[in-house]
């Protein structure tokens, strides 16, 4: 089955009350350190297995004289909370009916900033038709992820338990354990919907009900996706967030079609777009389900650092490792680079910062030994284009960056002609759509996603044990499903298309450094605005307008989207429409002028005629205004002319099955292919081998074929290259198999 990942960028800082963390407070099931005190007062909550919580109430009173048992929890859990020497907590959560113990710690976060940024906290004032706040009372979110950490003091108020997709049973707790499997992914995107304690989320008083679908390492399969979603159905959950992607760009991808359905039962899906931007056709399945909220990433208001070399004007964005100390120089330091970073390579760089390439060796190996060589940060920049994200295996005490390859083959070059000193500065930012936020459109339907964008850099939440600051399109997407939450409880009776279009409708069209608005494919109809959503009085859906595909070959087409104008305020309303701006070849058509009573709703007409032959080829896209008297609605639309520069080819996975000496390979063709292979080479020599597949005029979609050993021929690693072609364009994906010996 393809993967699913979690679509988080690992931009990491952590913020606490008292500088870094210890490595207790972020791992509080291992042995102790010998430096940490003992009888520290240390505060924690403990689950224990059914039935056992009197028994084992009892022993601690008799068996541990420093412990206080604060609080018993009976509904979410068999557990308590308790405050205790940190020996005895130690010895305690060793007790055999302990099934699992978290440290609450004390931390200070910043997720204020990005909910009343939407508007979200200001609506906790008002109040609903039945006398109560707009909190989400009442509404019911399920979290499709890496499950949750329940005991979270900040969750344990709205967590109304679950589902385990990938180990079948009731449990959907976070994986814990081993450092490289572990996750934390899911309770971060659960407290930004829904956080209630030291930290509040977009909709604080909503049920969290949690799926845990994606398993060890944030990584799960389509299957466990669906499964979770069919079972959010039956549980009869008002939304559904799924802040997971994959690399499919296709509308009929299974997890798409699920989301779909789960539309049309009557649940408001909302989903990332995806991390894989700023190129178009980056957005990613389940971001391509067209009834889904599909959501892409923006700032919101931060100060982010930047760098400059000597007194050159370039400046270089810094992107923070997870488990370093904050980058915060005040005064210029000096400079100097360390080839790949082995123990080796460090000369004179003691009291400076040290560029050093990504490759080989860890973050952290190439961290410490700039640590051990006297350096006081460091700088790694990517071996191949763009920006990476990254995190430390271990907390250092100084500061770690990553920044693109394009930059740092600059930086270095710089220090080759001649050392110098850097100075650190830091600007505002807000409202721009994240370099990293997937952008659209949808293949084969040409639908523009995503729908809208929410802060997604920079986001403070829960993790287990505390508290983190995350980035990416699955922190945008939870902001979404608590604005959904609030809308939902205010408007209880409203469908999963009214609460969308209340939301497209009245977000705020976005601009970039420059002043310049962004496409449609980057921004939707741009950054969510609750309040706007929740008192609209006109709902127009669907809230964007795809015309589709016309070929150059094509005489005059005409292309019509209907549309439902809905008037849901209390008095007669005048519609009317402002016709987009002519330009050679496309001409608008577009309804007269109308009157609609209140509750009273009018199915019309918008329709383009376009002459192809003097349209230049690729995707053309704008907005169009609908004036509800005086106050402009702008829905986004778009076309395409000739067959546009999408991947040829997408998503190929190559996995065993169950059966001995059987595997099984999947790959997607958005547009179909003239002629489609997969090549098998040898991964040193790169000599062909064979075609493991070979074929043309393939109809687009999802190809599926079982493959033997013996059809392979060999056992071992193969070199894969997996080609199409259409339209005088081919892609590839490059990647490698394994024809497991072991096998069978």
């Amino acid at each position: 089955m393809p993967k699913y990942f979690i679509c988080i960028s690992f931009t990491i800082t952590l913020l606490f009350m008292s500088g870094m963390s210890t490595f207790s407070e972020t791992f509080p099931n291992r042995p102790s350190l010998p430096n940490e005190n003992q009888d520290e007062k240390i505060h924690t909550i403990v689950i224990v297995k059914e039935g056992s919580l009197p028994d084992l109430l009892n022993r601690i009173k008799k068996n541990y004289d420093s412990v206080e048992i604060k609080r018993t929890y009976n509904i979410v859990f068999e557990g308590f909370s308790v405050i205790g020497k940190r020996s005895d907590i130690h010895s305690l959560i060793l007790e055999p009916e302990v099934k699992h113990g978290s440290t609450v710690s004390t931390y200070k976060t910043t997720i204020d900033e990005s909910v009343p940024f939407i508007g979200g906290d200001r609506l906790w004032r008002v109040f609903d038709d039945k006398g109560r706040r707009v909190t989400g009372k009442g509404v019911k979110v399920g979290v499709i992820d890496t499950g949750i950490d329940y005991t979270h003091p900040d969750l344990i108020k709205n967590y109304r338990g679950g589902h385990d997709l990938v180990d079948g049973d009731d449990d959907p707790m976070e994986t814990m354990g081993d450092s490289n499997q572990k996750t934390m992914h899911g309770t971060h995107v659960a407290g930004i919907i829904a956080a209630n304690g030291r930290v509040k989320g977009v909709a604080p008083d909503a049920e969290i009900i949690a799926y845990r679908a994606l398993g060890p390492g944030g990584v799960g399969t389509s299957e466990q996706v669906i499964a979770a979603i069919e079972q959010a159905i039956k549980d009869n959950v008002d939304i559904i967030n799924l802040s997971l992607g994959s690399s499919v760009n296709g509308p009929d991808w299974p997890t798409s079609l699920a989301l779909d359905k789960a539309v049309e039962k009557g649940i408001i899906a909302v989903t990332s777009s995806g991390n894989s931007g700023p190129n178009i056709w980056t957005v990613g399945s389940p971001g391509t389900s067209s009834k889904a909220i599909s959501v892409g990433a923006t700032t919101p208001p931060l100060e982010i650092p930047f760098l400059t070399y000597g007194m050159e004007e370039k400046q270089i964005n810094l992107n923070p490792l997870l488990g370093a100390r904050e980058w915060s120089f005040k005064r210029p330091v000096e400079i100097t680079s360390a080839g790949i970073g082995y123990e080796n390579q460090f000369n004179d760089v003691q009291g400076k910062v040290v560029l050093i390439e990504r490759g080989e060796i860890t973050f952290t190996q190439k961290a410490m030994n700039a640590r051990n060589a006297g350096a006081i940060g460091v700088i790694i920049f990517n071996n191949e284009q763009g920006n990476f994200e990254g995190s430390l295996e271990v907390e250092l005490d100084i500061p770690v960056v990553s920044i693109s390859k394009e930059d740092g083959t600059w930086l270095l070059q710089k220090i080759v002609e001649k050392n110098g000193k850097i100075r650190t500065l830091s600007k505002q930012q807000q409202d721009l759509v994240a370099s990293f936020s997937s952008r659209g459109p949808v293949t084969e339907t040409w639908e523009i996603k995503p729908d809208v964008v929410a802060p997604g850099v920079a986001i403070d939440s829960t993790v287990p044990n505390g508290y983190m600051s995350m980035q990416g399109t699955s922190m945008a997407a939870p902001h979404v499903a608590g604005a959904c939450a609030l809308i939902k409880q205010v408007h209880p009776t409203w469908t999963p298309t009214q609460i969308k279009a209340a939301l497209m409708n009245t977000a705020k069209k976005l601009t970039d450094e420059d002043g310049i608005t962004y496409n449609t494919n980057e921004q939707g109809a741009g950054r969510i605005q609750i309040e706007e959503a929740i008192h609209t009085e006109t709902l127009i859906y669907p809230s964007s307008l795809p015309f589709g595909l016309v070929f150059h070959q094509q005489a005059r087409t005409k292309r019509e989207v209907k549309v439902e104008v809905e008037n849901i305020g209390r008095k007669e309303k005048k519609f009317s429409f402002e016709i987009p701006k002519n330009r050679k070849g496309v001409q608008f058509s577009v309804p007269n002028s109308f009157y609609l009573k209140p509750n009273e709703k009018k199915t019309v007409v918008i329709s383009v005629d376009i002459s192809p032959k003097h349209i230049r080829p690729g995707l053309h896209d704008g907005w169009l205004k609908v004036y509800e008297g005086s106050k402009a609605i702008e829905l986004p639309y778009m076309f395409a002319i000739d067959e546009p520069n999408y991947p040829r080819v997408m998503g190929f996975q190559f996995t065993r099955t169950d059966q001995p000496g059987l595997y099984k390979y999947e790959v997607y063709l958005p547009g179909g292919a003239e002629e489609f292979g997969i090549a098998l080479y040898d991964p040193d020599t790169l000599r062909f081998i064979k075609f493991l597949d070979w074929k043309k005029n393939v109809s687009r979609g999802l190809i599926e074929k079982e493959v033997t050993e013996e059809d392979i021929g060999l056992k071992g690693v193969y070199k894969v290259l997996v080609f199409a072609k259409k339209a005088g364009k081919e892609d590839t994906i490059e990647t490698e198999i394994v024809v497991d010996e072991g096998h069978g």
